[in-house]
């Protein structure tokens, strides 16, 4: 059967026929075939960079946002950080085969617990080429066969790299169909990967809400659900002004359209006056267009008035939302009413604080004088990530190698029955 041919499911079949192979390389095997697929990439960059152009053009004329754009983009040294990501992968621990728990039972059977690779790894995803190499990178080292949605915005471009990554594959006589794309049949094709219960073992969408939404209701694949995110940082009373405003800048506005960007910002009502008119003024500085409450657009000018939708409101953009709350208490209410449970930060000189903060809040990254940019399967030391997960089973917050990986019991017995 040929792969230009084949329907959906036929192909997400080659991928759970391909997972076969993958799930028996070895340590060594897997580091060797990444390294194969970064060196595909950085040799066909011009390719790839080429057909970005053409989504991009396609992507602004179709009105993408600003910060959709900026996701999608690469650039010659964009994808030599995408190959040098998945260098980094290859010479990670190999996830598979790790002893988790053993022990021997009264009738001298002896039970081990190890890590399995799950088999096929489905992602659905939205104009982040990025997305195409970092998941299939992982895939691959924890012994998985991937099947990729990632949507028309970038699919020229998610076409170049899956190319020169199967490529790779065949030139390690891996089979190629290890890595599967069902982008060309568009919503159909997501529907499909949605409904292949017991062929794809395990689904992770990333991108909108309303898309990982629509995964995780119609989906009959086990789904690892990623969120968006409305993340905050709080200022406390007793926060230092230097760190605070660095902490806001940088988590604003070094990346302002990925999920771990902060959204809303807390004040303290009694260090307003000290914080709210340097930092805004900073931000504004850097070009972010300020949603406040009348606190502080009485202390700041230049600020659109806030409404209700903003403070649910992720906005992927340099525009940020603002508000002075009395205090702590008010804080952490404010953030169960509208956190999506990504990652929060507080900005305090207050160690107890701190502490509360960090014990309170009910997110996958709860940080202390930190910018929130740092949630990051990278910065984390993970190497690419999955994706951020704001769910409870599983996994938690970043997911690297070990999140794509399951278990099972091996029994070594000498005849024992039992009676």
């Amino acid at each position: 059967m040929s792969t230009l041919t084949a329907t959906a499911e036929e192909r997400m079949l080659l991928a759970k026929d391909a997972s076969r192979q993958v799930g028996l390389l070895t340590d060594a095997a897997k580091s060797a075939l990444l390294d194969a697929i970064a060196d595909a990439i950085e040799a066909r960059t011009a390719e790839i960079v080429a057909a970005n152009a053409e989504d991009l053009a396609r992507g602004r004329e179709g009105g993408l946002s600003t910060g959709l754009l900026d996701r999608l983009r690469l650039d010659d040294a964009r994808v030599h950080a995408l190959a040098a990501a998945v260098r980094d992968v290859a010479r990670l621990p190999d996830p598979v085969g790790r002893v988790l728990d053993e022990r021997t039972l009264p009738n001298g059977i002896r039970l081990q617990k190890v890590s399995v690779p799950f088999g096929v790894v489905g992602s659905i995803y939205e104009a982040r080429p990025n997305v195409t190499v970092d998941i299939a990178a992982l895939a691959l080292r924890s012994g998985n066969a991937v099947v990729l949605r990632g949507g028309t915005a970038a699919q020229t471009t998610n076409a170049a790299l899956i190319d020169a990554m199967r490529e790779a594959l065949a030139a390690q006589d891996v089979d190629p169909e290890a890595i599967q794309t069902v982008d060309d049949f568009g919503r159909d094709g997501a529907r499909a990967l949605m409904h292949a219960r017991g062929v794809v073992d395990v689904l992770v969408p990333r991108g909108s809400a309303q898309l990982i939404e629509t995964v995780v209701t119609e989906s009959s694949v086990p789904v690892i659900e990623t969120g968006a995110g409305v993340v905050h940082v709080v200022l406390d009373s007793s926060a230092p002004l230097d760190w605070a405003r660095d902490i806001v800048v940088n988590g604003k506005v070094q990346r302002p359209s990925v999920c771990n960007a902060v959204e809303t910002v807390l004040v303290l009502r009694d260090a307003a006056d000290r914080l709210v008119p340097p930092i805004a003024a900073a931000l504004q500085e850097a070009g972010v267009v300020i949603h406040g409450d009348d606190a502080v657009r009485g202390l700041a000018a230049d600020v659109v008035p806030a409404t209700e939708a903003d403070w649910a409101t992720e906005h992927m953009s340099l525009e940020l939302s603002m508000r002075v709350v009395d205090d702590l208490d008010d804080a952490l209410a404010h953030i169960r009413t509208y956190s999506t449970h990504h990652t929060e930060s507080i900005v305090t000189a207050d160690e107890a604080r701190a502490e509360r903060f960090l014990a309170e809040v009910d997110s996958a990254v709860v940080m202390a004088n930190a910018s929130t940019r740092f949630t990051d399967g990278g910065e984390f030391g993970f190497g690419a990530e999955v994706g951020i997960s704001t769910q409870k089973l599983h996994a938690r917050g970043p997911m690297g190698l070990p999140e794509l990986t399951s278990t099972k019991w091996l029994a070594r017995g000498s005849g024992q029955i039992r009676s």
